[in-house]
């Protein structure tokens, strides 16, 4: 199995538009972050989590020329804004399956109203397979996912379980029932937003009290603002099995 960052920032993305703050005019190419968003592949398969408004950009620069589904963590723009752009897919391929839960899709539904329109529709709109899902695992194709259920401020949100591979975004909070599904684990994806506290996402020292936890063979730190810092500094003061994501950086997982 193979995990792409295709987007490692938060939802301004780094540079934040007109900030002079020091790491958004940094030149180090891993200090440059998309919206957050991965990649999983394996065999044939091409699994998207998360369509942000960064994905057309995503897709050109991973050349990702075919997808077999999207699964959304949540509803907020950041994650999903992008949903249009599967346009190219669905006119050479058909209808994309996507995995959300019923409220995610509720809201889909409304700020995308005509993708989702079964009569009159738009002949170039893109088309959708939906998929309800809930805290079951199911199936993509060979490979059984699991459901994290995790709080993003108040929102419930999901996370997901690729065999030994977990990812999780937008954390500020995950029960003890929960942390018992991440066990054995190869790699963890987890957010760490910037260096102080923050009301809705892990910050930092959060995140790596988590790795410590749970205690997975390697783990990776996405969905970074500008402060959290410059990505060659703060990587220097992680654990030998932590590592500051960026955007591009391919993972192998056995």
């Amino acid at each position: 199995m193979k995990l792409t960052f295709l987007g490692t920032g938060t939802s301004k993305g780094i540079p934040v538009i007109g900030s002079k703050n020091k790491v958004c005019l940094s030149t180090d190419i891993r200090d440059k972050r998309l919206r957050t968003s991965v990649l999983i592949s394996w065999s044939d398969c091409n699994y998207i989590i998360d369509c942000g408004p960064d994905f057309r950009m995503q897709m050109l620069t991973a050349n990702v020329t075919k997808i077999d589904g999207i699964l959304y963590t949540h509803e907020h723009s950041d994650h999903t804004a992008g949903l249009d752009d599967i346009r190219p897919y669905t006119q050479r391929y058909g209808d994309l399956p996507i995995y959300a839960s019923k409220r995610v899709l509720e809201d889909l539904k409304i700020r995308f109203a005509y993708i989702f329109e079964t009569k009159n529709k738009y002949p170039s709109a893109p088309s959708v397979i939906i998929n309800t899902i809930d805290t079951e695992t199911f199936q993509l194709k060979d490979m059984e996912v699991l459901p994290i259920n995790i709080i993003h401020g108040k929102l419930p949100i999901f996370g997901y379980r690729f065999n030994k591979l977990a990812y999780l975004t937008d954390v500020s909070f995950i029960s003890e029932q929960e942390k018992s599904k991440l066990n054995n684990l190869e790699v963890l994806v987890i957010n760490a937003l910037q260096i102080k506290e923050h009301p809705t996402h892990y910050n930092l020292e959060k995140a790596l009290n988590l790795i410590a936890e749970l205690k997975p063979k390697r783990a990776y730190i996405t969905h970074i603002s500008h402060k959290l810092g410059f990505h060659a500094e703060v990587e220097k003061l992680l654990p030998k099995n932590v590592f500051l994501a960026y955007d591009g950086l391919e993972v192998i997982i056995e």
